[in-house]
């Protein structure tokens, strides 16, 4: 039995989805092609690659429906994953690549059972630990895009931005006082 399932699984990955893209909003287009240090994504870039964070366990639980990686030709996926990132794109079609496909992994989500959830996974030989839950490995993509954000909260203020979320937090302790 879970005490968390495939609906909270949904409505936590759009909370962290919704702030992601309330970022993403609020950068302006023109940082977009802006990279925060030699060899790093730019902040499209960066934005592009959360907005494909869930691909990868999507392709192995939804669409493969895999119980381990044997076979995964890992390499050629990342090779995918890394020429869709540098495709050109305007600040709106992130935009609508982070809501689109956010919203069609939270009700893929929402429609997971506990028993689906708690199937055992595999992990490739020599790693600890040996298996995962598909719960444990579906939870990663939140945890990855809240990694993201963290990079992208200081980028903003880099440019010189109050994140949304420390504005909030400001808005609630000056109520308080």
């Amino acid at each position: 039995m879970n005490y968390y399932n495939g609906t909270d699984l949904a409505r936590a990955f759009r909370t962290v989805r919704s702030n992601t893209i309330q970022i993403a909003t609020e950068l302006p287009e023109e940082k977009y092609n802006w990279a925060p240090a030699p060899d790093t994504r730019t902040l499209g870039q960066l934005l592009v690659h959360i907005a494909m964070g869930p691909g990868f366990q999507e392709h192995v639980h939804r669409h493969q429906k895999r119980t381990n990686f044997e076979g995964l030709d890992f390499p050629a996926l990342m090779q995918q994953v890394w020429a869709e990132e540098r495709k050109p794109r305007t600040k709106a079609e992130i935009i609508q690549k982070l809501t689109a496909d956010g919203e069609d992994f939270a009700a893929w989500l929402e429609t997971l059972d506990d028993r689906f959830l708690a199937e055992p996974f595999a992990m490739p030989p020599g790693q600890t630990p040996a298996t995962k839950t598909r719960f444990e490995m579906l939870l990663g993509v939140k945890e990855h895009e809240m990694h993201h954000r963290g990079q992208l909260m200081l980028i903003e203020r880099l440019l010189g931005q109050t994140p949304h979320l420390t504005r909030r937090m400001q808005e609630r302790m000056a109520q308080r006082t």
